[in-house]
């Protein structure tokens, strides 16, 4: 029964979110995997089908409210509730303080930390009706360290900390958890463009002396959202190789 309720995951098209959707897909989930970019999401099908499943994608922009809620109103309709909300989506508009304009900031915010919001809100609803939900979002040890220019990215994935606990709080005794990932430096096109000498400083911090790769994010995503972690809540596991230790 549980491997049938349906995962959503945001910001699904490349990177960790679709090594996510791809470890949800091996652990026998129904999968919708939710992007602003339509090419990567013909890239996700192709992918998927290669691997031998099937996934549902959704065109989405998650700023959107309007959007975002019809379609996850639609998916709950269709799939009987969502059983996991993975919310990965996540920006970056990185900028020393003194030069960051509140368009930056802002941006940053609305898809980080604000979608998220909008989204757990709607499913969590879904999931105290059906007494089973794992909420399980895309922090980052920014969001516990800091990261010099990078004062929005790191406002929006601590935001996202505090938001998880506090509604691990609220939904605990409803068999709905909610959990974050907090990733270190993991090899994406994000961390891909970094200058050489920052890859080279950020190597000298991590105890494990490498850069993560997407499918061990992805495992400890399944592992959230596995009914065998249903004693695990408020927490935040970070993948980072010690990093933030």
């Amino acid at each position: 029964m549980s491997e049938k309720r349906l995962a959503v995951v945001t910001g699904a098209a490349r990177g960790i979110g679709r090594a996510i959707v791809l470890e949800l897909l091996r652990q026998g989930r129904v999968v919708a995997g939710l992007d602003i970019n339509a090419e990567q999401l013909e890239e996700l099908e192709k992918v998927v089908k290669q691997a031998g499943f099937s996934v549902i994608t959704k065109r989405v922009d998650i700023t959107d409210t309007a959007q975002l809620i019809q379609t996850l109103e639609s998916l709950a309709d269709e799939h009987g509730g969502i059983g996991i909300l993975v919310n990965n989506a996540g920006i970056t508009r990185d900028k020393l303080m003194m030069q960051m304009d509140e368009v930056d900031f802002d941006k940053v915010i609305s898809v980080n930390l604000r979608a998220a919001f909008m989204a757990t809100a709607f499913a969590v609803r879904s999931m105290v009706r059906n007494k089973f939900g794992r909420i399980i979002n895309l922090s980052s040890v920014a969001g516990i360290m800091g990261q010099a220019g990078s004062s929005n990215y790191a406002a929006s994935k601590a935001g996202l900390i505090g938001m998880t606990k506090s509604v691990a709080r609220e939904v605990g005794k409803k068999n709905v958890t909610a959990n974050c990932i907090a990733p270190g430096f993991i090899m994406t096109e994000m961390t891909e463009v970094l200058p050489d000498a920052v890859k080279e400083a950020a190597m000298q911090v991590i105890p494990v002396r490498r850069f993560g790769k997407v499918e061990e994010v992805a495992r400890a995503v399944a592992f959230l959202a596995a009914d065998d972690a249903g004693y695990i809540t408020g927490q935040v596991l970070c993948v980072d190789g010690g990093m933030a230790m």
